[in-house]
């Protein structure tokens, strides 16, 4: 900013949220929010630990068959017994949260960009662009998630890629929507203009100030997104559309204990179901607490 600018305009830049903090302040935020939101969080970052780590962690081999120890119960050599291959559970489990982080982050991350890119630019240009992407993002609300995963996988094939790509596609709008909404209200403000009377770009003052402003009402939105996102694709997996057997997944494995669930073990299928309400809980109440959190800074 210009050292001679006028007083008008260093008020008006003054008002511009804060954007960084130290890490000491962001802990006691943390803190803040409540015991269900931190045990939230600590869920999340244990569940991205463990995926993380799998091979340090897990005592056997996911794929290891052995037809001799099949639907073993609990004990010593298998802590939560093995499936009906002979398979040992934990190690499933472990190595299982790695596809389901890892097909929910890609949908989560390339749908929050390309959301942004459409929202702020449909916000900052107006007219026939606005019209033009809205119109764009109303025609993909018309497919749902799911739909338009399951036409990918008869176009594609099964797997991970095409539920992923149709998901990205279809997430777009829920986030180029939002983001719409609070950029147009962002522009409103009083940094917005004093930017513009000191001659910078329209490009300088999204990137600089506008995004990072409405980033933490994406945040918001984008780990409820996650949450949503990690369901479907295990739902998927677990109706056969998205990982394949005998690949380690959590919805794989759903689908692959139900026929122990006929013999009273419940272990095949209870254990990655547990760990997919975990997940997907710990999710919306962390969405929830950062959407919370957002609304109180703008009161």
């Amino acid at each position: 900013m210009s050292a001679s600018a006028p007083a008008s305009v260093k008020d008006a830049t003054a008002q511009t949220p804060p954007l960084r903090r130290g890490a000491p302040a962001r802990i006691r935020k943390l803190a803040a929010q409540g015991p269900l939101f931190t045990a939230a969080v600590l869920v999340l970052v244990l569940l991205v630990l463990l995926a993380v780590c799998a091979p340090l962690l897990a005592p056997y081999e996911p794929d290891a068959i052995d037809l001799k120890n099949s639907l073993a119960g609990t004990g010593p050599e298998h802590w939560l017994g093995t499936d009906q291959s002979g398979r040992d559970i934990l190690s499933r489990l472990l190595y299982g949260a790695r596809t389901g982080l890892l097909g929910p982050l890609a949908v989560v991350g390339v749908s929050t960009v390309l959301g942004i890119a459409m929202g702020v630019m449909a916000a900052w240009r107006g007219g026939w662009v606005d019209s033009l992407l809205s119109r764009s993002m109303d025609l993909l609300f018309a497919f749902p998630a799911m739909l338009l995963a399951i036409l990918c996988v008869a176009v594609f094939g099964a797997g991970l890629t095409a539920p992923v790509i149709a998901m990205m596609i279809a997430y777009t709008p829920y986030v180029g929507r939002l983001v719409r909404s609070i950029a147009r209200q962002e522009q409103t403000r009083p940094y917005i203009e004093s930017y513009r009377v000191q001659g910078w770009s329209g490009w300088s003052i999204c990137t600089r100030h506008l995004i990072p402003n409405i980033t933490p009402t994406v945040l918001a939105q984008s780990a409820i997104n996650f949450g949503y996102a990690l369901m479907e694709l295990a739902g998927l997996s677990y109706l056969g559309f998205g990982v394949q057997a005998p690949t380690a997944d959590w919805g794989v494995m759903v689908s692959e204990g139900q026929n122990p669930l006929l013999k009273d073990v419940m272990l095949p299928a209870l254990a990655p179901a547990t760990a997919i309400v975990i997940a997907v809980v710990a999710f919306g109440i962390v969405g929830e607490g950062l959407a919370d959190r957002v609304s109180k800074r703008e009161r």
